[in-house]
């Protein structure tokens, strides 16, 4: 069939509060048009994130009921570790309670003051981490992953020349080199099997450790099974487990490719960086066995590692975004093309071209898109990446604005009137206005700073 249904049934639903424009408008204003701020309540359709924001399984309750809340030694640790390790086959898993935390103790060991950790494309609580422990965070995507309609299928790759370069040209100032897959920050776009070990080839080549931001590692995988040629007749589990068996490590947010609620890790291969890493883990998250996590969410992770290489699941889930693209493309809409993972990213600096980069053309969309039709999504663009570690600012690569799809919640209808909600922009894009930042926190301020619209 050409229609592609979603594969599960609804057993529980949870009503939206349906709301009127008027009162949109009233409560962004209230909220200094920051989207962050909304109560979850005021919003219909939630696109800010797809992070622990997915629908769980009948499996996946059924394996909360298993969960065992021992401080030490749990089983549920035990499922939890074999299930990770099925498909990351790394010597040492430790849990932690979201994947910035497991960032937050890989860069307290790689990262400091002098330090460079170069990377495709950072997301903002990486490139957070490394900065607030004093390195410098560098992007090294491929030219493509620059460009929203360039229709390159692995725009998330690195580039393995300036990446040679860096590494040369920082020797001892690099600890590590690190991929994201897929590549969020540039529109959800994946990263070849075959990047992936060209990178790692660079890295060891110049003794560094090579490090796999992997939340979206099953998106990724489809992509590869999808467009790189010789990949077409492998499982996905066969394809993850050749992402990640050149890495000496990875990072996770399991609030993603996991269907949870919660939860996260880091993985590792060394012995010693195992040993500082569990001691940073019980100062700060908990015993190496629960990490910051119940007992019955590491069951459910257990079981969504099951569930989320099911390709059934990720050829609809892929193919909802391209729906929604070719949609959107016919309206006029300029996106990031071709579609990506986990969300749909507009092109709001090339739809907006009256309102500059300095003046926030993302975050007037946004802005504009929750107005119109109570849809909130998230700027990608100069808000949260503009500014400088030194104070300064510059336009991002890119004004993206990310409507990014919780997992198994939401059906065609809803898609559809995200669709008719951006041909309503259409008529009146040419009015909308800029913004100016009130108020920032030091660091990663696109979640608290505070805005108001330039007239």
């Amino acid at each position: 069939m050409k229609t592609i249904i979603e594969p599960f049934r609804i057993k529980s639903v949870e009503p939206i509060r349906m709301t009127t424009r008027a009162e949109r408008q009233a409560l962004i204003r209230d909220c200094n048009y920051n989207l962050f701020a909304l109560d979850a309540v005021d919003v219909l359709i939630d696109l800010l994130t797809d992070s622990g924001t997915g629908a769980m399984s009948s499996e996946q309750w059924a394996a909360i009921m298993r969960g065992d809340e021992s401080y030490a030694g749990s089983p549920s640790f035990h499922r939890f570790r074999k299930a990770v390790a099925n498909l990351m086959p790394f010597r040492h898993i430790i849990p932690t309670h979201q994947g910035r935390a497991a960032e937050a103790i890989l860069f307290s060991m790689m990262g400091g003051k002098g330090r460079v950790i170069p990377s495709n494309t950072h997301f903002d609580t990486t490139r957070g981490n490394i900065e607030a422990s004093g390195a410098v965070a560098v992007d090294l995507v491929i030219d493509e992953g620059k460009d929203p309609a360039c229709e390159h299928p692995f725009k998330g790759n690195m580039n393995i020349e300036k990446l040679d370069s860096c590494l040369s040209e920082h020797g001892d100032a690099v600890p590590c080199v690190m991929l994201t897959i897929t590549n969020n920050a540039g529109g959800g776009q994946p990263v070849s099997l075959e990047n992936i070990q060209a990178v790692a080839h660079t890295a060891r080549a110049h003794g560094k450790l090579f490090f796999i931001d992997g939340c979206r590692f099953a998106e990724n995988a489809w992509f590869i099974k999808c467009r790189e040629p010789g990949q077409q007749d492998r499982t996905i589990t066969e394809i993850v487990r050749d992402c990640f068996a050149p890495a000496d490590g990875m990072t996770m947010s399991a609030k993603k490719d996991a269907f949870g609620n919660i939860g996260g890790w880091l993985a590792l291969n060394d012995d010693a960086l195992a040993d500082i890493a569990r001691a940073h883990l019980i100062r700060t998250e908990g015993f190496p066995t629960y990490g910051g996590l119940a007992g019955r969410d590491l069951d459910a992770l257990a079981q969504g590692l099951s569930e989320i290489v099911d390709e059934d699941y990720l050829r609809y889930r892929i193919r909802t975004n391209e729906y929604i693209i070719e949609q959107l493309d016919a309206l006029g809409v300029p996106v990031v093309k071709p579609a990506g993972g986990h969300a749909v990213f507009v092109d709001a600096r090339s739809w907006l071209t009256h309102i500059p980069p300095t003046e926030y053309p993302g975050q007037a969309l946004a802005v504009a898109l929750y107005e119109i039709a109570g849809v909130r999504s998230c700027e990608i663009g100069t808000v949260m990446f503009g500014r400088q570690p030194d104070g300064s600012e510059q336009p991002a690569a890119m004004d993206l604005v990310r409507l990014a799809f919780p997992r198994r919640t939401y059906t065609q209808s809803h898609a559809d009137y995200i669709i008719e909600a951006f041909g309503e922009l259409a008529q009146m894009r040419d009015s909308l206005t800029g913004y100016r930042i009130t108020w920032e926190p030091d660091l990663m301020r696109h979640f608290t700073c505070k805005f108001e619209p330039l007239v």
